[in-house]
């Protein structure tokens, strides 16, 4: 069976900038940013995007390209052991977690994009608008969620069982600029809203004080932020490299990706919080987790003019950057499925749909559950799964993996790939780690058995440097034994 390929490079960026652009910059990346101190935080994400981001994504990018294959395929084949293979499952489980959550939240989307959509035609208002946190309190779960939830997963099959070109490419060549143009539009609308300048410090004033208090606090979320919203540590980009051809840059497509995703978030931002100080709604007093951003923006609303009509746009470009990363997600147990099982693609994504349904429900009616698989199981998912990927480029793959580096790419970013080898395999990995561990509580537990701060943060790098140093040697021999 011939393995499908992007038709154009085009295609692919969009592809890979429509997996990264989704609920993680306009959901998900709100209400953290206002959780973790508005412009503090932004600052310390916008970091992690570039120094762990970008050489992440290229690290994806050569084992997808390296191998074309998914990544049970990549790491069995480039590893030279069906060992391997089994720790490129981790991916598909990780997959499976992120999507039963994720398509929970689509289903959220999607119900109060049709709700509003259907006020808008009959002329009446959005029936979030009386009531937002009452009417958020009865969407987030129960059977109504459940049936949005698998009506979310079905528009996700639809467009992922049409194949590489005919499907995922086709969809977002479509979606991305609606999405952008959508946005702008919201952006400059929310420009001319008076209060709207308080939105703008709260994102984007650079407060080196709070930064300086809070930097380890907001290490964290921030990292297993920009994992999220890159889709990285699942395999994602890992698997859409796979269907690259070998003339492409791989540096210019990651940095393009990885700038056009951080322009998204900040776009959203620019409509969310200009919108909710306009009203006179504090972002980081409308209740923490998920449902912060429902509930503050409907009672945005609410009281803007022309209120449902603003509000139907909205929550269709959620959808629509919903879906956009969806696709991309179910697509990895179905090209395992495809090429490790020569299943057919309707029979892995049915199967694959089957099992979401399963799990996307069970979080749909346990809301506790759901947070806790929504935040911390996610970030440590993503943070080991990219170790790993980061590691297996390092010690595993070693010098082939500068020469995918320098395949198609340009002198200028052909003279880093030695550098950026390095970081993959040490610098990024014990980063990795050590945000983990501090996002564990880690440090504060050794702070609580009587060490220095200091103290404690010293364990701390030394711990993840210990693993990183004891997980090199392992990949290095299970080279070797290959």
């Amino acid at each position: 069976m011939t393995r499908e390929t992007w038709a154009t490079r085009a295609g692919f960026i969009l592809a890979a900038v429509g997996s990264a652009v989704g609920l993680g910059n306009i959901w998900r990346f709100p209400w953290v940013t206002a959780e973790n101190g508005g412009s503090a935080f932004l600052a310390v994400y916008l970091g992690v995007v570039l120094l762990v981001g970008v050489p992440g994504l290229l690290g994806e990018f050569v084992i997808g390209r390296r191998s074309g294959r998914n990544p049970v395929g990549a790491l069995r084949d480039l590893g030279g052991s069906r060992s391997w293979g089994y720790v490129g499952l981790f991916s598909a489980v990780t997959a499976l977690v992120l999507l039963s959550f994720y398509s929970v939240v689509g289903g959220w989307i999607l119900r109060y994009a049709v709700e509003t959509g259907l006020g808008l035609l009959t002329g009446g208002p959005a029936p979030y608008f009386a009531e937002p946190g009452a009417y958020f309190g009865g969407v987030e779960s129960g059977l109504d969620a459940v049936a949005y939830h698998v009506l979310f997963l079905a528009l996700t099959a639809g467009i992922v069982v049409g194949g590489v070109r005919k499907g995922i490419e086709r969809a977002t060549t479509v979606m991305m600029p609606a999405i952008a143009v959508f946005l702008v539009g919201l952006a400059l609308w929310a420009s001319t809203r008076a209060g709207a300048g308080e939105g703008y410090a709260f994102l984007l004033a650079f407060d080196l004080d709070t930064l300086r208090a809070n930097f380890f606090d907001v290490l964290g979320p921030a990292a297993g932020q920009a994992l999220f919203t890159l889709s990285l540590g699942a395999g994602t980009m890992v698997t859409y490299a796979s269907y690259l051809g070998e003339d492409r840059s791989l540096p210019f497509d990651a940095t393009t990706i990885a700038v056009l995703n951080t322009a998204v978030g900040v776009l959203a931002g620019l409509v969310v919080f200009p919108l909710m100080f306009a009203q006179g709604i504090d972002p980081s007093a409308t209740g923490p987790g998920p449902g912060a951003l429902f509930v503050g923006l409907a009672e945005a609303f609410a009281t803007l003019p022309a209120g449902t009509l603003i509000a139907t746009v909205f929550f269709l470009v959620v959808t629509l950057a919903a879906l956009s990363s969806s696709i991309s997600m179910l697509e990895i147990p179905v090209s395992i499925l495809v090429d490790e099982a020569g299943v057919s693609r309707p029979v892995a994504v049915g199967g694959s749909v089957v099992v979401l349904v399963v799990t996307g429900s069970v979080l749909a009616l346990r809301p506790p559950l759901f947070g806790v698989v929504a935040g911390p199981v996610v970030d440590f998912l993503l943070t080991a799964g990219l170790t790993v990927f980061l590691l297996f480029v390092g010690w595993v793959l070693g010098r082939e993996a500068t020469a995918e580096f320098r395949n198609g790419a340009g002198d200028l970013a052909a003279s880093l790939a030695d550098p950026w080898r390095l970081a993959v395999g040490v610098a990024l990995p014990l980063f990795l780690l050590f945000t983990l561990l501090t996002s564990l509580g880690f440090s504060a537990w050794l702070t609580g058995l009587g060490l220095p701060a200091s103290a404690g943060f010293w364990a701390t790098v030394a711990a993840a440097a210990a693993v990183v140093a004891l997980a090199a040697a392992g990949f290095r021999r299970g080279r070797a034994a290959s």
